[in-house]
C-alpha cells in the first residue's frame, strides 16, 4: 500500500481531488488530499510546504502528487521528507530559486497557450470554461463553485526554495486536452528542465475532475 500526498493547485482546495481520492481507497491505497492557503495574502510557498509535511506526519510510502501550481511545493518538500515518487500533473516546474510569477515568462507559456488556441479554433482570450471546465462533467463543476478561491499574490514572487531538484524518481503527466498548459509545452518543459519525458494521459487541465479513473490508473502504473 502506498500513501497518495495529493497537492492542489492555484487556490489551494483539497476538493480539486475528491474524485481521485476514493479511486486510489477502492484499489487499496491511502490518499490524503491537502488544503493549501492559497487565498492567504500572508501565506505563501513556505507555508504551503508546511501544510503538506504537516498532512504527511509520520506516513511512509510516500508518492506525492501534484498539480498545477502545486508543481513549485513539491520539490520543496521532497527536500524535507523523504518521497518514493514525485508525479507532477499538467504542472508548472520550477528551476532552483525560480518565482511562479517568473515562471510563466521563463518557459513561454503564454505564446504555447496562444499557439494552441489558434490552432486549436477556440478564444484565447482565457477564460474559465474555456480552458479549466471544458471536459469537467457540468455537475462536478457547478460543485466546484462552493470550492473557489483566489491565489493570493505573494506566493508568485517567492522562490521555489531548492539548491537543485531532489534526489527523487520524479513522473510528469500532461493531459492531452489541457488548453492551459498545452501537451507540446509541458513535453518540452519537462524535457529540458528534468530531462524526463511526459506520459500524456486523456482530459484538460483540471484532470482529476475530469478524467478521475484514468489518472489513477497512470499514477499506479508508476509505481515502483
Amino acid at each position: 500500500m502506498s500513501v497518495f500526498v495529493l497537492v492542489p493547485g492555484a487556490g489551494g482546495a483539497a476538493w480539486y481531488w475528491h474524485r481521485v481520492v476514493p479511486e486510489l481507497h477502492a484499489r487499496g491505497h491511502e490518499a490524503v488530499a491537502v488544503d493549501l492557503p492559497g487565498a492567504d495574502e500572508y501565506a505563501g510557498l513556505p507555508e504551503y510546504t508546511e501544510a503538506v509535511v504537516a498532512a504527511i506526519g509520520d506516513h511512509d510510502e510516500l508518492v506525492l502528487v501534484a498539480q498545477s501550481m502545486g508543481g513549485f511545493t513539491a520539490p520543496m518538500v521532497c527536500a524535507r521528507v523523504p518521497v518514493d515518487l514525485l508525479v507532477l500533473v499538467n504542472a508548472m516546474i520550477p528551476l532552483p530559486g525560480e518565482t511562479p510569477g517568473a515562471w510563466w515568462g521563463s518557459t513561454g507559456s503564454e505564446a504555447a497557450r496562444v499557439a494552441a488556441a489558434e490552432a486549436g479554433g477556440y478564444t484565447s482570450e482565457f477564460d474559465l470554461d474555456t480552458y479549466f471546465l471544458h471536459d469537467v462533467p457540468a455537475e462536478v463543476a457547478a460543485a466546484g463553485e462552493a470550492h473557489q478561491r483566489p491565489e493570493a499574490d505573494v506566493a508568485f514572487g517567492q522562490p521555489c526554495g531548492i539548491e537543485r531538484w531532489p534526489e527523487v524518481t520524479t513522473r510528469v503527466l500532461a493531459a492531452s486536452e489541457d488548453r492551459f498548459f498545452p501537451v507540446d509545452f509541458q513535453r518540452r518543459v519537462a524535457r529540458e528542465r528534468l530531462g524526463v519525458t511526459a506520459d500524456v494521459v486523456p482530459g484538460g487541465h483540471l484532470v482529476a475532475l475530469s478524467h478521475p479513473v484514468e489518472l489513477v490508473d497512470r499514477l499506479i502504473g508508476h509505481l515502483p
